[in-house]
C-alpha cells in the first residue's frame, strides 16, 4: 500500500517576502526585486530558480488582484482549487497579467528586453530637436547695464519641399512591412512575450521609398536664423538664457528643442566684481594721504567725488553706496569698493630730495621690528 504525500502550499506572503498588510507597492517592489533575481533569462539550466520565478509570478497574480486577495485572505489556497491560480501555473488567464508587465519591470526589464508598457501600439515617430548652444561675449558694462545683441544660427529645420516628412513631394511613408506599422516586432523570451524596435523602420512604424531630394529623407535641412538676445542688466560670466523653441527642429512634427545663450563678460580694465559690489584701487600721494585731499573716480556711470581725510594708511576701504552693479531682476544696486594705496616715488629730483629729508628730521619713527598687531596699532595712533 503506497502512502500519498501531502504537499503543503507555500504562503503567498511568505514567497513575496512581505508582511500580510503589505501594500499594493511593496507587493509591486517586492515581486520586481524576486523577479529579477530569479528570471530564467538570468540563471540559465537552473530548475531551482524557475520554480521561485514561477511561484513569485503565482502569489503576485494573486495578491495584485484586490478580489482574489480577498479570497486568499479568507480562505487560504483553498479558494482557488479547482482551477485558477492554484493550478500550478502562473499564467492561468493571463492575458490580464501579461497587461501589467510594463508597469511592473519598468526600467528594469526594459534596458534587458528593450519592452515597452504600451502592449505593442504603434511606436510614435515624432522626435524632439536637440538643443542648442550659443557663447555670446558682451562687455563689462554691458552685462552691468544689460544689452541686446542679434546673433545667428546655424540648425536643423523642417524641410520645406517634403514638410518634415523626408518623403518626396507629394508621396506619403508607406507602413513598414516589418512590424506593420507597429515599429515594435514581438517574440517570445523566457515566459514573456517581449517586445523590440523594429531594425527595418527603426521604430516609426514608416518605410520611405522614395527619400526627399532636399532633405535625403532625413525631414530636416540646416538653415541660418537671426535671434535677438536680451541680456538683462546685472548678469555675470556663464550667466544662461534660455529660449524655448529656438533649438533645432523635431523630426515628424515633433516639438522644437531649446537655445542656451552662455554668456561671458570681458574684463574691466580696473574694476573687480565680487557679487554685484565692484573693487578697485586708488593710488595716492604721501601728502594726498597725510594731508587730506577730494579727488574724483571714474564709476560706471560717471565721475564721482570721494573725500580722502587727513592721516589716511594704506589699505583703508572707502564706500560709495549705489555705485556698483544693478542687481539681477530686481531693484537696487550693489557698491563701489575703494581701496586707498600710499604710493612710493621710485625717482625724486634733487629738490624733493632736500624736502624729504628735512620733513623726516620731523617724523622720526622707531625702526624696531613688530608684530602685525602692534603695527596696527601704530597706525591708528598716527591715524
Amino acid at each position: 500500500m503506497s502512502a500519498t504525500a501531502n504537499v503543503t502550499k507555500a504562503d503567498f506572503y511568505e514567497v513575496l517576502q512581505v508582511s500580510r498588510d503589505a501594500s499594493d507597492q511593496e507587493l509591486k517592489a517586492s515581486y520586481r526585486r524576486l523577479a529579477m533575481q530569479y528570471h530564467p533569462d538570468r540563471n540559465p539550466n537552473n530548475p531551482a530558480a524557475e520554480e521561485k520565478f514561477k511561484a513569485c509570478s503565482e502569489a503576485y497574480q494573486v495578491l495584485s488582484d484586490a478580489e482574489k486577495r480577498a479570497a486568499y485572505d479568507r480562505y487560504g489556497h483553498a479558494a482557488f482549487q479547482g482551477g485558477g491560480a492554484a493550478g500550478g501555473n502562473p499564467f492561468a488567464g493571463a492575458q490580464g497579467f501579461q497587461g501589467d508587465l510594463g508597469d511592473i519591470f519598468g526600467d528594469l526589464f526594459g534596458e534587458m528586453f528593450n519592452m515597452g508598457g504600451d502592449g505593442g501600439r504603434r511606436a510614435s515617430r515624432v522626435q524632439r530637436g536637440r538643443d542648442l548652444r550659443y557663447d555670446l561675449t558682451v562687455e563689462f558694462e554691458e552685462a552691468a547695464f544689460g544689452v541686446e545683441k542679434k546673433i545667428e544660427i546655424r540648425r536643423m529645420e523642417a524641410c520645406e519641399d517634403c514638410r518634415g516628412t523626408g518623403s518626396a513631394k507629394g508621396k506619403a511613408p508607406a507602413t513598414c512591412t516589418g512590424c506593420g506599422g507597429r515599429g515594435q516586432v514581438r517574440f517570445q523570451q523566457g515566459f514573456f512575450s517581449v517586445a523590440k524596435t523594429c531594425g527595418r523602420c527603426n521604430g516609426t512604424g514608416t518605410t520611405i521609398s522614395d527619400p526627399c531630394m532636399v532633405c535625403r529623407g532625413e525631414g530636416l535641412q540646416a538653415k541660418k536664423h537671426e535671434i535677438l538676445v536680451k541680456v538683462p542688466a546685472g548678469v555675470e560670466q556663464d550667466t544662461r538664457i534660455r529660449y524655448q523653441g529656438e533649438g533645432e527642429g523635431g523630426r515628424f512634427g515633433g516639438p522644437a528643442g531649446d537655445l542656451y545663450v552662455v554668456l561671458s563678460v570681458k574684463a574691466h580694465r580696473f574694476f573687480e566684481r565680487e557679487g554685484d559690489d565692484l573693487h578697485c584701487v586708488l593710488p595716492v600721494s604721501f601728502p594726498q594721504a597725510a594731508l587730506g585731499t577730494e579727488l574724483q573716480i571714474e564709476t560706471l556711470e560717471g565721475m564721482a567725488m570721494i573725500k580722502i581725510p587727513e592721516g589716511t594708511q594704506s589699505g583703508r576701504e572707502f564706500k560709495l553706496r549705489g555705485k556698483g552693479v544693478p542687481h539681477l531682476n530686481s531693484h537696487g544696486k550693489g557698491d563701489l569698493i575703494v581701496e586707498v594705496r600710499v604710493a612710493t616715488p621710485s625717482k625724486l629730483s634733487k629738490a624733493q630730495r632736500e624736502l624729504l629729508r628735512e620733513l623726516s628730521e620731523t617724523l622720526a619713527v622707531e625702526n624696531t621690528p613688530t608684530n602685525r598687531g602692534l603695527f596696527e596699532k601704530m597706525k591708528e595712533i598716527f591715524s
